[in-house]
């Protein structure tokens, strides 16, 4: 089926968009509304070779948002007929285990599950039925980030907490960044000419969210996030790992009710609790205790997961960083692998620091695992999954290895 893909990922405050062509490799639109809720909101639309179209207004809320972004494909262009629209569900619960052609049951579906990502799953509902009335007769998919993680075995999803809070509340680990995690598992396989059954791999998305994940033979077997993004690495924002009686003592000392521990968990820690800043980049810039304190936190944890997932999985064939801190900051890249040479485990300083952007190898010509930077394209993978869905045919392209569907 020929024809372009929309793929609208719905944040908390944002709205990122692409218009793919899966079949040509072609993306002839991208954008970013930004800043969602604030006083001045900003949309930046690229169509071509030309120079952006930008747009500075305040959008009070995610539908505002989604009509701008309509308006700037009427002004800016291209013509905006697509094949289908492809969109980020953050939480599907073990209600959806691949991406599914949306209706009115599935929408329930995903309200039922909002509890579990009240920042996500409501906004994402806001983009699906925004484009819903956009694209009437269009078909409407949604691909979810915890799909790939639903291959968890037993021993990984399950928590030693009572029996009724497992078996009717539903409590377990999920994890997330599974549409990153799909995608750049399978470039991975294709950047070391290795079929992708039978590789052991940890990915490391570093970027506001962290999460790190085992993946053996393109299927996950343990992740850092859990229950809700919350658990796992130090985040822009999100504290990850804390002892779970932390919200008891806080109710005892401090008076703290649930509702206000879950926003300072989620909101106020991280790096942003421990510096002032939820930015990477600002917390690198500076040169004092508090943001030395923050770094060495930070890539301390990620290579205590590392070294846990090694013991998992038996054997690494690569360790792949990706994500925006991933991707782009070579000093946490080598700090969060130091001392694992033991392990074959090693980044090359050089390479790290100097590496172009793009798909990459930073550890040594011929190491005994690689570490690689691989940018995620979570629209691509998104377009895919939905071109797969509407399709007779499988697709291919350069996220997908030759012979995979």
């Amino acid at each position: 089926m020929a024809g372009r893909i929309l793929v609208l990922n719905t944040g908390s405050s944002s709205i990122k968009y692409e218009l793919i062509d899966v079949r040509t490799r072609e993306r002839p639109a991208r954008g970013l509304v930004e800043r969602i809720g604030e006083d001045e909101g900003r949309l930046t639309h690229h169509a071509g070779d030309g120079p952006p179209y930008e747009r500075r207004a305040r959008f009070p809320g995610h539908a505002e948002g989604l009509d701008a972004v309509m308006e700037a494909f009427r002004t800016a262009g291209p013509e905006l007929n697509p094949v289908a629209v492809g969109h980020r569900v953050v939480h599907g619960g073990t209600t959806f285990t691949e991406a599914v052609l949306i209706d009115d049951a599935v929408i329930a579906a995903i309200e039922r599950l909002a509890p579990l990502a009240p920042l996500h799953n409501p906004v994402n509902l806001t983009g699906i039925r925004v484009a819903r009335s956009a694209f009437p007769g269009v078909p409407q998919v949604a691909v979810f980030d915890t799909a790939f993680q639903l291959a968890l075995p037993p021993a990984a999803y399950t928590y030693a907490v009572p029996r009724a809070w497992r078996e009717r509340l539903g409590v377990r680990r999920f994890g997330f960044h599974g549409t990153s995690c799909a995608y750049v598992s399978r470039r991975a396989a294709a950047l070391l000419g290795r079929d992708l059954a039978g590789l052991h791999l940890i990915v490391l998305h570093l970027g506001n969210g962290a999460s790190a994940t085992a993946v053996s033979s393109g299927r996950s077997v343990d992740t850092s996030m859990g229950l809700t993004p919350l658990e796992g690495l130090v985040m822009g924002t999100r504290a990850g790992d804390v002892d779970p009686a932390i919200g008891g003592y806080l109710a005892r000392v401090d008076g703290m009710d649930a509702e206000q521990v879950e926003e300072a968990l989620g909101r106020q820690g991280g790096l942003l609790g421990l510096t002032g800043s939820g930015d990477m980049r600002e917390v690198r810039a500076r040169d004092d205790d508090e943001a030395r304190l923050a770094l060495e936190v930070y890539t301390r944890r990620v290579r205590k997961y590392v070294g846990a997932y090694y013991a998992l999985l038996g054997r690494v064939d690569a360790i792949v960083f990706t994500g925006g801190v991933g991707e782009h900051d070579a000093a946490t890249r080598a700090e969060s692998l130091a001392g694992l040479d033991r392990l074959g485990i090693t980044v090359d300083p050089a390479l790290n620091r100097a590496g172009p952007e793009g798909e990459r190898a930073v550890s040594p010509p011929g190491a005994e695992v690689a570490v690689l930077v691989i940018p995620t394209d979570e629209e691509w993978e998104i377009a895919r999954e939905a071109l797969a869905l509407i399709s007779e045919q499988p697709t291919t392209g350069p996220g997908t290895p030759q012979g995979e569907p």
